[in-house]
């Protein structure tokens, strides 16, 4: 299986596992927490069909790569990101983030520069900055992350089974846009990653991200859900298209946090349009 070597661990290099398809320009998916490169399936399919190269890669403590106990916050994650397009050796690439890869590809962007870069793509968004402070009024208490990071501690299995829930809107879409099936296998997943890795990225959750907007210079789209339960569009995706100059965001009418899946249809129209 093809691996990137990304930093050295303590006995043995941390490696992110990757794959890497097709021809064309290439597009670099980022993907979200709990989950690993896989869960771009619908999009990768699309893609592919539509002529480009996909790169996908798991995020260190997840999927088949490596499970070091640190370098869960975003300047290591970024770094992370580095090593894969400069491993590759890509050139006008388009990155695309979903919810917390979003992060990857706003923190990339603010470090590195566009230099390799042509667009950006950021799905059921993070940034700009989630956290409620005295000059973000409109982010989310501290108390909910605390509540995340104590219920993961307490029980993380069972947190990933309600988590999941409110990820895919189960109650509203479960039978119609998600299966039983397809929420076991996000679980099954979620499950398999780093315990560590799993509680530190709540709190990259907080970081502050509106220093790095202005220096996004690439044709920019967000696509987020205005279902969404995790990352609330107000909170997030709308005052982030404010935040980007140029910046297009693309809202789908019922979408849950895991839009890719339940709405990849939605998704996949806008991300290809995006693309030509």
């Amino acid at each position: 299986m093809p691996f990137i070597k990304v930093a050295e661990g303590n006995s043995a290099p941390v490696e992110l596992y990757y794959e890497d398809h097709g021809a064309g320009r290439p597009i670099v998916l980022i993907h979200g927490w709990p989950l690993n490169g896989a869960s771009w399936e619908k999009q990768t399919a699309a893609l592919l069909a539509a002529g480009h190269r996909v790169i996908t890669y798991d995020r260190r403590g997840f999927g088949r790569s490596d499970q070091p106990a640190d370098g869960y916050d975003y300047d290591t994650l970024a770094s992370d990101l580095n090593e894969v397009l400069t491993a590759l050796d890509l050139r006008d690439a388009v990155l695309v983030g979903f919810s917390m890869g979003s992060g990857e590809v706003t923190r990339y962007l603010g470090t590195y520069g566009s230099e390799r870069i042509d667009k950006a793509v950021m799905i059921g968004v993070v940034p700009p900055f989630l956290l409620r402070t005295d000059d973000n009024p409109e982010g989310v208490d501290g108390s909910v992350f605390k509540g995340i990071e104590d219920a993961i501690t307490a029980d993380r299995f069972a947190f990933m089974s309600a988590f999941l829930a409110d990820f895919y809107n189960v109650d509203v879409l479960g039978g119609e846009r998600v299966s039983d099936q397809a929420i076991q296998a996000s679980w099954n997943v979620a499950v398999g990653a780093s315990a560590k890795g799993t509680l530190d990225c709540v709190q990259a959750w907080l970081t502050d991200f509106r220093a790095d907007l202005p220096r996004i210079d690439v044709p920019t789209l967000i696509i987020h859900g205005d279902a969404d339960r995790t990352l609330p569009i107000d909170a997030t995706a709308i005052p982030l298209a404010k935040s980007i100059a140029g910046a297009r965001l693309d809202v789908v009418p019922g979408g849950p946090h895991g839009l890719i899946w339940t709405h990849a249809a939605e998704v996949n129209s806008a991300l290809l349009a995006f693309l030509r």
